[in-house]
């Protein structure tokens, strides 16, 4: 079972360019594919009008997006079937994580690339702290919120503006949310902007959905996932992260190999947020590895 299939992959890889959305999305879905892949939402395209995605429970985003995809049934808010590896890119692991320590009993491996917690630290970081290196970037991020609403945190302040009832206000976050979101995905040279970010309605989904679970960390206690990481002790998972990811830096995912006893950590050298030469091949690796070795 699928939890946003392909078509979500090559959303959450294709990031660096549009360029590269074929090859990866190709690459990524040949060979020991996961029963659940976990991503940033909206993935598919196919999910259920946005209001009613708010206020959800991680493990019910990943119901919904899996309902989404038509890959299994959802009953009663539940999936059913059995659950084993589980692919977790970007924010989904976040989504992968929390399912797996609240059902440890369901998975028997985990690969999670770009590793993020969504912890209050994080969101922090990738909304104030990273403007030390992107500070012209975050001072047009921070300008574009009104004085009215400048006492709140900016994802707050963004949230709010989200969903004003002028419809040129909400255009208008959207677009200098995303534009945030696109100045520090990568440090590489020769980036391209995100070209999902071309499309209006796009954003204002992409942007409603990230500020809302942001705001709330992810409706998790503080450091939860990291805290409850021994859990997962005696499932096998990778976790792979790029050194040069500034977006989300690799304390996270060094952290949370130190406390879960049968993970490794595999860096990527010439990787950021958007992925390098090696990411994909680094994903694909573990998931076949995973498939031999938990069979």
């Amino acid at each position: 079972m699928v939890a946003g299939g392909c078509e979500a992959m090559a959303g959450v890889v294709a990031s660096d360019a549009a360029r590269k959305t074929d090859a990866m999305k190709a690459r990524i879905c040949i060979g020991a594919t996961p029963e659940i892949a976990t991503v940033p939402s909206p993935p598919t395209g196919r999910l259920p009008p946005i209001r009613l995605v708010l206020d959800r429970t991680p493990s019910e985003g990943i119901a919904r997006d899996e309902e989404s995809a038509g890959g299994s049934e959802v009953r009663d808010g539940g999936l059913t079937g059995t659950m084993d590896r589980v692919l977790g890119v970007s924010w989904g692991t976040t989504l992968a994580l929390a399912y797996a320590q609240t059902h440890p009993q369901r998975v028997s491996a985990l690969v999670l690339a770009l590793v993020t917690t969504t912890s209050r630290r994080e969101v922090d970081w990738i909304t104030r702290g990273v403007g030390c290196i992107f500070p012209r970037e975050r001072q047009r991020f921070a300008d574009a919120v009104p004085d009215s609403l400048r006492q709140m945190r900016l994802v707050d302040a963004y949230a709010t503006l989200l969903f004003d009832p002028d419809h040129d206000v909400r255009e208008r976050a959207a677009r200098e949310w995303c534009a945030w979101e696109d100045s520090h995905i990568s440090l590489a040279p020769g980036h391209l902007p995100n070209p999902r970010f071309d499309d209006a309605d796009f954003r204002l989904r992409f942007a409603r959905l990230v500020t809302h679970y942001w705001r709330h960390a992810a409706f998790l206690d503080d450091e939860q996932l990291l805290r409850d990481a021994p859990m997962l002790d005696g499932v096998p998972g990778v976790l792979i992260h790029g050194r040069y990811d500034v977006s989300s830096p690799l304390e996270t995912a060094w952290r949370l190999s130190q406390r879960w006893s049968t993970s490794r950590l595999q860096l990527l050298d010439d990787a950021g947020r958007g992925g390098g030469d090696t990411f994909v091949g680094a994903v694909t690796g573990a998931l076949r590895q995973l498939a031999v070795d938990v069979t």
